[in-house]
């Protein structure tokens, strides 16, 4: 049993390390940027507009586009001076500049990232390219072979929540058009519209760039702000939503993805927020790419490309989410009690639970806000709960597994006479052990099942405490463990890691794990175990090592749960074995009044019995 017992963590601890690989597989890591270090230059590539106060931008040389039908845009000589927009509501504070009418700052007001609102858009060392309209096709933007020029639009202010920007160009053949960009927000949503407007008048009756009318790109990175993308602790994915079902694109800067199949919609997401894009538009064609940018690790961008039009006018609007991915803000969108009048969008299954564990994700979830409603509004006091309750349910399991190892433990010297009886043939052994397990009613397994049963629960609960929204900068402990979503720590380094590790903090919740892992350890050890000092060593030092190196940058959350479910181990392990001494003593008792008593012989004196004299 005791082999197989050791087998069973083997395997568990096999079984977890082959799924954080298949996570880190999953997303993989971008090479890091070192700081002050610039990726490498693409030829033709326009990093972004540049001004100097009081100098307005000069009209740069046009652009010209390859291929038989593009009509190459020439830039209309209009000055216009740099100006921003700055629109505040309860949820955000959005800030356009008329540098191309893109948006270069996106705040979220109830949302904090080192004690600053989180800032969606993250441009690293050049200007923000949020909601840039470039005229070239798809491939050609994603490549950087053409990027917008420096121009600044006429601004127009409609409402507090409305504004636009337009801009006139030229075409080579002597038309012209006027480009307008029309952002409407609304009070209390993160959703907001915009609509691209190409009107040619009476000189221009189609828009061919490259194949393309515009390209409209996002770029370079979703906030908030980050270390590193490791795919555990923060992450971006590229998923997008097509017939009825929400798909991963995988992404690397050598293979950026071009979606051509019209999903209903994108979305770059992280770990706890998202952008969505959603084309109210005819057609178009969508593109992921995370191609690098100076100041930033890792860049995420997306792209909407609308295909050639023939028209003197065309009118297309998109909507993006910009903000939390959490169930309470995306469902208003599947309702339709949004000022969008979106329904059924799908968008709301971003913040749900995905995989196979999904059910059992789902129901920890329920319960731990459960807890946290019900009982003291403390996640790490609702942590507690659930681990309680967990115990609970799997102490039936707990206590079968018990009686079952001492059960081994009666039946040991009949197991090893079997084994001695037949050392030289495994076949027949192994039928004869199968016979005598059959014939005590015993299932050798059972020692095993509860150890089998923690392991998709705590997966679950990896899963859980890395994407709950409700658990990012959830105070346990204030001034230690300050967020529940990420590892805690009491000295950190911003320039020292430790080699090979690449630790850069010290952690206080990985050592208490170790104590109560081996104090565990010493509880549940068996008298068989103690017999076999390798077995021993192995359960008691070598596991809880492995998993101290395992768990160390571990969300903060999870360890509180294994360190909580330890201790709760230790005192169900205590009153079991309590329970199965008395069972044992009584069991005892009884078969030894069950047994039948043996007369004593008697036994004659010697000579003989002696009679009695007549008086």
């Amino acid at each position: 049993m005791e082999k197989r017992t050791l087998l069973a963590v083997i395997l568990s601890m096999g079984v977890m390390m082959i799924f954080l690989m298949i996570q880190d597989s999953l997303n993989p890591r971008q090479p890091a940027v070192p700081p002050g270090e610039q990726p490498h230059e693409i030829p033709g590539q326009v990093q972004g507009p540049v001004f100097h106060e009081g100098v307005a931008p000069v009209a740069p040389p046009p652009i010209m586009v390859e291929g038989e039908e593009a009509d190459a845009e020439l830039p209309v000589a209009e000055l216009v001076p740099p100006q921003e927009v700055i629109i505040v509501t309860e949820r955000k504070r959005v800030v356009l500049s008329n540098a191309w009418g893109n948006i270069t700052s996106f705040q979220l007001l109830n949302h904090f990232d080192r004690g600053r609102p989180v800032e969606m858009i993250l441009a690293g060392n050049a200007p923000a390219q949020a909601f840039t309209v470039a005229f070239g096709n798809l491939e050609d933007v994603m490549a950087g072979r053409l990027s917008p020029e420096q121009r600044n639009f006429r601004v127009r202010r409609i409402t507090d929540l409305i504004v636009e920007f337009s801009q006139d160009f030229s075409t080579l053949d002597g038309g012209q058009f006027t480009m307008t960009k029309r952002y409407e927000f609304q009070p209390n949503e993160y959703m907001f519209q915009l609509s691209i407007i190409l009107d040619g008048g009476q000189s221009v009756n189609s828009f061919n760039f490259g194949g393309a009318a515009y390209t409209l790109v996002f770029g370079p990175q979703i906030g908030p702000s980050f270390t590193r993308l490791d795919g555990r602790h923060d992450f971006r994915r590229f998923i997008v939503h097509r017939d009825g079902r929400l798909r991963d694109e995988r992404v690397t800067e050598r293979a950026p993805a071009v979606i051509t199949s019209l999903p209903r919609w994108a979305a770059i997401v992280g770990q706890y927020f998202t952008l969505v894009t959603i084309p109210l538009s005819r057609t178009y064609d969508i593109g992921f790419s995370v191609r690098g940018e100076g100041g930033l690790s890792d860049a995420s961008r997306v792209y909407i490309s609308s295909p050639a039009f023939t028209g003197f006018r065309l009118d297309e609007s998109f909507l993006f989410y910009f903000g939390p991915k959490n169930h309470q803000n995306l469902i208003i969108y599947e309702r339709g009690d949004n000022a969008f009048g979106q329904s059924d969008t799908g968008i709301a299954r971003l913040a749900a639970s995905r995989g196979f564990l999904a059910p059992l994700e789902t129901g920890l979830k329920w319960l731990l806000t459960f807890f946290y409603t019900r009982t003291v509004p403390n996640y790490g006091v609702a942590i507690i709960f659930l681990t309680i309750f967990v115990k609970l349910i799997t102490f039936p399991l707990t206590k079968k597994a018990s009686e079952g190892t001492m059960r081994m433990q009666a039946l040991a010297p009949k197991i090893k006479e079997i084994q001695e009886k037949n050392k030289g043939n495994p076949q027949k052994m192994n039928a004869e052990m199968g016979e005598f397990y059959r014939r005590e009613g015993y299932n050798p397994l059972s020692g095993c099942l509860p150890m089998l049963v923690q392991l998709p629960i705590f997966i679950a609960m990896f899963q859980l405490f890395n994407t709950h929204f409700d658990l990012r900068g959830a105070v346990f402990i204030p001034g230690w463990i300050d967020d529940l979503s990420v590892p805690e720590y009491v000295l950190m380094s911003e320039t020292f890691r430790l080699p090979l590790l690449g630790w850069y903090a010290l952690r206080i919740l990985p050592f208490i794990y170790v104590a109560s892992q081996l104090l565990y350890g010493k509880v549940i050890q068996t008298p068989a175990q103690m017999g076999n000092p390798m077995m021993m060593k192995m359960m008691l030092y070598f596991m809880p090592v492995i998993f101290f190196f395992i768990l160390y940058d571990m969300p903060s959350g999870l360890l509180v749960y294994w360190i909580m479910s330890n201790v709760l181990t230790m005192v169900q392990q205590k009153s079991i074995n309590k329970y199965m001494a008395r069972k044992k003593a009584i069991a005892d008792a009884a078969a030894a009044a069950a047994a039948p008593v043996t007369p004593r012989p008697v036994i004659a004196p010697p000579g003989g019995a002696k009679k009695k004299k007549r008086k």
